[in-house]
């Protein structure tokens, strides 16, 4: 199917100066989204910088909770995700456990970790309650719904409760555990689980839930870790896909297909940025989906570039870069618009999960198309002059 007349040539170079200025311009402005928390992970405390949007890590990032739970009624998944946002929880994630009607997983940003200030009055407040035991040893559990005691001898557990409650903490129950002669206790708190099973129940009445079937948090530090993680999944990526084009071609083509594809990458961020789409594993496996659809369509006009070198000896290469482009075009518009129509479908009436993977796909995609022709094609021009041309 030729959409695009044999024969047609379009003079891409020409506009390459322009394009490429307009990309740049995208590039470091999609870096400056991501200074806030460059400079926050370097420094290791968070900075502010006025007027620049800062990303909206989700829960995999930034940390928070999820539970499992069941719906005593028939609740949807939209209403159930606008009460918890009249409860305060902002952006919750609510997806319906498949075979079943009224379960349901809800992820939400909090956590109930305690600050080591308040870590620090507590151990206080309880070495003064037990009376002549002391207190040994104090552990708080990432999630903040946990913390563990040991004493140098047996202490009454209502005392380290009404301790914890003098310092405003929610206390569901005060147990020993382990050995009897290790004087070791477990604090149980309600968190942010409880929280939530709280308000459901009052909002929804006869309809809400009961206890929750499972619960489970990430805490701050994990969530950096993942984080780092995932940057490091994108940077490898990278490293081996240059590695891949250098060997697929040769060196003039490998910087083109790299820079193209991190300027899809960096745009596709900055323009979540700038929305406040929210920034978690699922953006990271839409990345490295476009990082590969980008090299992918690199590699097509690529190739036809290195067939037309070998046809077209008395061509420069930047007429090759324009025939080949012109003969690829209505592979191009082909291949693009029908997997643009598709995430559009997605995008439009998939759940909110589906709708953001949906839209950093259509946004990577439509950048990933002309970054092959505007941006890789023209650096592999200029590599070719600075580097492999002399003396020819």
């Amino acid at each position: 199917m030729e959409l695009i007349r044999p024969g047609t040539y379009i003079d891409f170079m020409r506009y390459r100066r322009p394009v490429i200025l307009v990309s740049v311009l995208l590039v470091l402005a999609s870096f400056a989204t991501l200074i806030p928390s460059l400079a926050s992970a370097i420094l290791g405390r968070p900075v502010n910088i006025p007027f620049l949007p800062e990303p909206n890590w989700g829960i995999d990032f930034r940390g928070g909770t999820e539970l499992q739970l069941e719906l005593a009624g028939d609740v949807s998944s939209n209403e159930l995700r606008q009460t918890l946002e009249r409860l305060g929880y902002r952006r919750p994630d609510v997806v319906n456990v498949e075979g079943s009607r009224r379960e349901y997983i809800i992820r939400v940003r909090d956590v109930s970790s305690i600050p080591a200030e308040r870590v620090d009055a507590i151990q206080q407040a309880v070495a003064g309650a037990v009376g002549e035991a002391e207190l040994t040893l104090i552990k708080v559990s990432p999630g903040g719904d946990k913390i563990s005691f040991r004493f140098s001898d047996a202490v009454e557990v209502d005392a380290v409760q009404t301790a914890l409650e003098g310092e405003g903490i929610g206390v569901r129950s005060v147990t020993p555990f382990g050995k009897p002669d290790d004087h070791r206790y477990e604090a149980h708190l309600t968190g942010v689980a409880d929280e939530i099973v709280a308000g459901l129940h009052e909002a929804l009445g006869a309809r809400g839930p009961e206890s929750p079937r499972r619960v489970e948090w990430v805490g701050p530090k994990a969530g950096a870790q993942l984080r780092d993680a995932a940057m490091k999944s994108l940077i490898y990526a990278i490293a081996f896909i240059m590695v891949y084009v250098a060997f697929r071609f040769d060196l003039r083509f490998a910087p083109g297909g790299v820079l193209a594809l991190i300027h899809d990458a960096m745009i596709t961020v900055g323009i979540y940025v700038l929305v406040q789409k929210e920034m978690n594993l699922t953006f990271v496996a839409a990345l490295l989906t476009i990082v590969g659809y980008s090299i992918n369509d690199t590699i097509v006009v690529y190739d036809r570039i290195r067939e037309n070198m070998g046809r077209m000896r008395d061509k420069s290469l930047r007429e090759l870069i324009n025939i080949s482009s012109s003969q690829m075009l209505s592979r191009t518009i082909i291949t693009s618009g029908t997997t643009l129509l598709s995430v559009s479908a997605f995008f439009i009436w998939g759940t909110s999960v589906i709708q953001d993977i949906a839209f950093a796909l259509f946004i990577g995609i439509l950048i990933g198309t002309y970054s092959s022709t505007f941006i890789a094609a023209p650096v592999t021009e200029w590599m070719d002059t600075k580097f492999f041309s002399k003396g020819r």
